[in-house]
């Protein structure tokens, strides 16, 4: 059975037999830091699997550092050392899915640093940014729909203003599990969606006006019910 066939459900699974396979190659090839991969069409044909498949593999390799794409040139193995290199993959490949609380114990951690963050960095575009999620998250409230996805969008634009590109990377890697199971459990009902347009308020007057510790702590206060669900 090709690897494409596999459900949706078992993507992880997917990814991680790919990874393996780019690692095999990366070793039966003695491939060296600088080398270039072949092509998603040459791997997706040899894996018998889709392009997109071999894609994403490629892309969470990236992100950890060990594959190097280069636009109109091709992958490449970055630069680190064969052994080093296995040692991640095999770390990487014992990696689970994350759990609900993991992603929100991950999410709090680093949305109390960006906010402070961002209030000592933030420029006038992150502000006006910033301001239109809100406004944008408020108009959804006020007419009784869901606005989980601009809530988020919210958080992403002080990650933005953070300055800081690793942690607005997580939390864009992040996000879109957090939307799921947001939807999937009912986190948030009406009244905390009501009472989240004046902690969006507070937090980002606390940006605006470059207050970094009351930035930090009205986060803080907007993740209480947060902490409640996960941990009644």
């Amino acid at each position: 059975m090709k690897i494409e066939a596999i459900t949706s459900n078992d993507s992880h699974k997917v990814q991680n037999i790919i990874i393996t396979k780019i690692r095999d190659l990366i070793n039966y090839k003695n491939l060296e830091p600088g080398d270039k991969l072949p092509s998603e069409r040459m791997l997706a044909e040899k894996f018998e699997v889709t392009r997109s498949n071999v894609r994403d593999a490629i892309q969470k390799l990236e992100f950890y550092g060990l594959l190097k794409s280069i636009p109109q040139s091709g992958t490449f193995v970055a630069n680190i050392g064969v052994i080093a290199l296995n040692g991640m993959i095999e770390d990487i490949l014992r990696l689970d899915e994350p759990d609900f609380k993991s992603l929100v114990e991950t999410r709090i951690l680093l949305e109390l640093k960006t906010a402070s963050l961002a209030a000592t960095r933030r420029t006038q575009e992150d502000l006006e940014h910033m301001k239109n999620t809100l406004d944008a998250y408020e108009k959804k409230v006020l007419n009784n729909e869901d606005a989980v996805q601009e809530d988020l969008l919210f958080h992403l634009a002080i990650a933005k203003a953070s300055g800081n590109s690793t942690m607005n990377t997580l939390m864009l890697t992040i996000t879109p599990e957090i939307i799921t199971n947001f939807e999937k459990y009912h986190v948030c009902d009406e009244n905390q969606a009501f009472l989240g347009i004046q902690e969006h308020t507070d937090i980002y007057e606390a940006i605006k006006n470059q207050e970094p510790a009351l930035a930090k702590e009205k986060m803080k206060i907007h993740f209480k019910a947060l902490y409640q669900f996960c941990y009644s």
